[in-house]
């Protein structure tokens, strides 16, 4: 036979054609035969004759993408890869495996785009997402394709809807700590065993009985501060606002406002969403964010009432044993007290400096109200700016010595949290110090601060110039002036939250619509589930009214708004056909991801929203006091706080209402670290494409001009983007999954270097080789057993890469299976004791190779469910263990021994490998520490 060239490719070697050709091949198949669908216990998706029927479970889940129009790009596929790895390694380890993958599909992105093009966000997200489920089918990632959808799917998202309409007509009893449903309030007032306030239920008209209600739902409309940006037309989150005050997208100013708007109750479940961290298997610097985030705080209520007005003040403060050092007052600007409070001139006396240059008061407090409306929330209370206010003209008593304290504006106080008033006691405060210094306002000590000390104290001490609290510590204070309070009707022991109720309104068409009407008393009803899903409906024009950039006080007016026939629209809800008005807002973003984890249980079904035979064994707690959840739950750490808050709040109500058995969504939570890559910049400071940038001497060159380099995100506009679809066509999707799970720790974030891919080519390379003559393509295992020496390196590789998968440590696992291949590859012909071990371990990370391997070796059918290789207990037992032997901490010898060696018989040994160093010195200390070393001390 001749034999090619050296410099020919020899027609069967593992090239990315080949890689190609064989997992196209493997990917038809997996979908033809339903390989990876997972059965359920009960309903469509049951299969009692199923491999993994009746076997414990798994339920693994990635935080689903928003199919941009961009594509996915070589980091975002890190954890789905990863993920993949796991759950084929558990399903081949004898799990029954959910692994499902959506698509959280409504997003400004899709809206933007029909705005410029006039093509429909449904057109766009349908493109976007089957582009998402071709790049991710490429991967080979082996998905319950059954069990797939989008958000923007009616379908879906009836569902969404019914679960509004669950928290809707839901309240929160506190005296049970957990929701119930409104009924059993109505039926609680209507009998008598729950007072009403004011006038009894019964002497109540259909409309104040209403309005009760509407207040304690957990679902609620409510004139929220809230950020407006007139030049988008829309209202925006928080994260959708630049820190100096601008939107993200645009760069238009944003004002607070305060706007009808829907809220979320979460603030009722802010201590179980606190205390139930300690149920979950969550990164401890997670859990923290969402304590943070959370903010519980404990204290008291405290009221002061406002001079000479029937006014009251009343705020919340964590340190009301520091009362009598209170010496001013100070509102949010947004304050419903402040315009009832302004007199109409300054008092006699008024300091010049608090009254910012204005002659009366009302100038003043509407200048700077004016003012304030035009920061952010981040930009009000950061920690360096200085402190600015007015003097509102009114003035407060302190409620425990009778004082009269100044009240003022200032914009570090925020509506929105607590009360949105303080009672301000700077000689404990420094945010409090540095405003008293500015407006030069008393500052009298509470607390007994160090000799020399300057500024406010925040230390602990006894109470000073506090009457009957001196010389009480903190602690002690505080409980003994929530005792006064509330002995004297002054105020009352409380806890509070940083956590606000969920702003839950978007002023935008592609989102899921409200399940809500208005009759004519303006009053939301819920509509029946029978008429779910309400359907988005299609428009002319999908962007909201937009405005002169700077007019503060113009008005939201929504896309569903201009769609008259389908904003009025008679229904009969059970007295005859009347004609009502649709909500015209929309759900945000968060809304289809709160749940999606209960979607991918049962898909299918029409009649409820998970069958609880089907949720109970998929995310049902399996002992005392387990959560309950997804069994591991994997995404980028920038969700962190709302999407797992948000989704966390909405599960807890469904517990509560009895539709699941689990009270956490995701039990365990893993964060992926990031790909990110080297852009480049020319001396203009503009990005050139860094696939063709060149390295020489130490220096990076675009053609023959030198270029600067920096590190960060990969991104279109940074001109650094490298896709999967180009690594799969250049290596192969096994070599592409290889590298990024060979880059390092799955948590851990990494630079992306194509240049450095072919070293994991070259291993798949190697792989192939030891099954496969890369000249003739016939198969060359031997069925001969293997040597001793390399059958206890066999099984020591497969003990640790079982212990690697099951810690998710892939980079590891995938170094173990290079050694050992590197260990057959010189043997000559491998043998079949060997290499069918290494290819199904290989298989969670080239499950296409590894499935063409398995398939020459003889075998019919997929490896799926081929049980993964376990070590044999007696190979992982050395023949010998070798000692370095220490003498004054410097290794002078070693010595070799059986592993069932005494300690008595391994000093000897020892002593005698290291007698000429000794010369005959006595040691004064030997210390044998088993199976590691010898010191010897002379």
């Amino acid at each position: 036979m001749v034999k090619m060239s050296d410099t020919e490719t020899p027609p069967f070697r593992y090239t990315a054609a080949l890689a190609g050709e064989i997992e196209q091949r493997w990917q038809d198949f997996w979908d033809a035969h339903g390989t990876f669908h997972a059965p359920n216990p009960a309903g469509e998706l049951a299969d009692p004759g199923h491999p993994r029927a009746g076997a414990p479970k798994l339920h693994v889940q990635d935080m689903f993408p928003y199919p941009s129009g961009a594509g996915l790009h070589v980091g975002h596929p890190l954890g789905y890869i990863g993920t993949d790895c796991y759950t084929r390694y558990k399903r081949q380890a004898g799990y029954n495996v959910l692994h499902p993958m959506g698509f959280d599909a409504f997003g400004l992105p899709a809206e933007q785009y029909a705005v410029q093009t006039g093509t429909h966000p449904a057109v766009t997200t349908a493109a976007n997402v089957e582009r998402y489920r071709q790049q991710l089918r490429r991967l080979g990632l082996a998905y319950d394709d059954r069990r797939s959808f989008s958000t923007t799917d009616p379908e879906y998202y009836r569902w969404t809807q019914w679960i509004f309409l669950q928290v809707f007509n839901s309240w929160f009893d506190p005296s049970a700590g957990k929701a119930r449903p409104i009924d059993e309030l109505i039926s609680a007032y209507e009998s008598g065993a729950r007072p009403t306030p004011g006038k009894p239920w019964a002497e109540m008209s259909a409309v104040e009985r209403r309005k009760l209600i509407d207040d304690h739902r957990l679902a609620y409309v409510s004139e929220a501060p809230v950020n407006w940006c007139p030049g988008l037309g829309t209202v925006l989150a928080n994260e959708e606002v630049t820190p100096d005050g601008r939107s993200e997208r645009g760069n238009f100013p944003v004002f607070q406002r305060s706007l009808k708007q829907w809220m979320m109750r979460i603030t009722a479940y802010g201590d179980r969403l606190v205390e139930d961290l300690d149920a979950l298997d969550w990164p401890e610097p997670v859990k923290l964010m969402q304590r943070n985030w959370i903010g519980r705080s404990r204290g008291a209520h405290v009221d002061f009432p406002v001079d000479g007005s029937d006014g009251v003040i009343k705020v919340f403060t964590t340190r009301p044993d520091t009362l009598f050092g209170a010496t001013y007052m100070v509102l949010s600007p947004e304050h419903e007290l402040v315009q009832s409070i302004v007199p109409a001139a300054w008092p006699e006396g008024t300091h010049a400096v608090w009254t910012g240059g204005a002659g009366t008061p009302a100038e003043a407090v509407g200048k700077y109200r004016r003012d304030a409306a035009a920061k952010t929330d981040e930009e009000r209370t950061a920690d360096g700016k200085v402190k600015t206010g007015v003097f509102t003209g009114a003035y407060a008593v302190n409620p425990v010595n009778g004082a009269k304290i100044p009240v003022f504006i200032a914009d570090y106080v925020l509506a929105g949290y607590g009360t949105g008033a303080i009672m301000a006691v700077p000689g404990q405060d420094e945010r409090d110090w540095a405003f008293a210094e500015v407006f030069e306002l008393p500052i009298i000590r509470t607390v007994e601060a160090p000799e020399g000390f300057e500024g406010a104290f925040t230390g602990d001490g006894p109470a000073i110039n506090s009457d009957w609290l001196d010389g009480k510590g903190v602690a002690e204070a505080k409980a003994a002036m929530i005792e006064w309070l509330e002995t004297n009707g002054k105020g009352r022991g409380a806890t509070t939250y940083r956590l606000r109720d969920w702003l839950f309104s978007r002023q935008r068409y592609w989102g899921e619509p409200f399940p809500i009407v208005y009759d004519e008393t303006g009053l939301p009803i819920a509509l029946p589930e029978s008429m779910l899903p309400v359907v988005l409906p299609d428009v002319d024009d999908f962007s909201p009214r937009t405005f002169d950039p700077d007019d503060a006080h113009s008005e939201p007016e929504t896309p569903l708004s201009r769609k008259k026939d389908w904003v009025q629209v008679e229904l009969d809800l059970g007295d005859g056909p009347k004609t009502y008005t649709r909500e015209t807002n929309t759900m945000p973003q968060w809304a289809g991801s709160c749940w999606y984890e209960l979607r991918y249980l049962d898909p299918k079904n029409e009649k409820s929203l998970v069958d609880p035979e089907n949720e109970a064994y998929w995310m049902g707690p399996r002992s005392e006091g387990d959560a309950g959840g997804v069994d591991l739950y994997v995404g980028g750490v920038e969700h962190a706080v709302l999407h797992l808050l948000y989704a966390r709040f909405w599960h807890k109500v469904l517990f509560d209402l009895g539709h699941v058995s689990s009270f956490e969504p995701f039990k365990k939570l893993f964060n992926q670290g990031y790909i990110q890559a080297y852009a480049y910049q020319d001396a203009r400071g503009v990005y050139v494409p860094a696939e063709e940038v060149a390295e020489r001497d130490g220096k990076y060159y675009f053609g023959d001009q030198e270029v600067t380099r920096s590190y960060g995100k990969m991104g279109k506009s940074l001109k650094n983007v490298v896709t999967p679809d180009e690594m799969c066509e250049q290596y192969g999707a096994d070599t592409f999954r290889v590298y990024e799970m060979a880059m390092g720790p799955l948590d851990v974030s990494r630079p992306w270097e194509t240049r450095a891919v072919v070293g994991s080519q070259r291993f798949l390379q190697r792989a192939w080789r030891l099954v496969v003559d890369e000249e003739t393509g016939a198969v060359r295992v031997s069925d001969e057993p293997l040597d001793p020496k390399t059958r206890k390196v066999l099984h020591r590789i497969i003990a640790g890469v079982r212990e690697d998968l099951e810690e998710l440590r892939f980079n590891t696992a995938i170094a173990k299976l290079i050694e050992l291949t590197n260990t057959l590859t010189p043997l000559g012909t491998a043998s079949r004791e060997a290499v069918e071990p290494l290819v199904l371990m290989m298989s969670p990370f080239a499950p296409h190779m590894a499935e063409e391997l398995w398939a020459k070796l003889g075998h019919e059918g997929s490896l799926a469910y081929t049980e993964f290789p376990v070590a044999d207990p007696a190979q992982l037992v050395a023949d010998a263990v070798t000692y370095p032997v220490q003498v004054n901490g410097k290794v002078r010898g070693r010595v070799e021994v059986s592993p069932e060696t005494g300690e008595d018989e391994v000093r000897a040994a020892a002593l005698a490998a290291v007698a000429e160093v000794l010369a005959g010195k006595e040691p004064k200390k030997v210390i044998v520490v088993k199976g590691r070393l010898v010191s010897v001390v002379v």
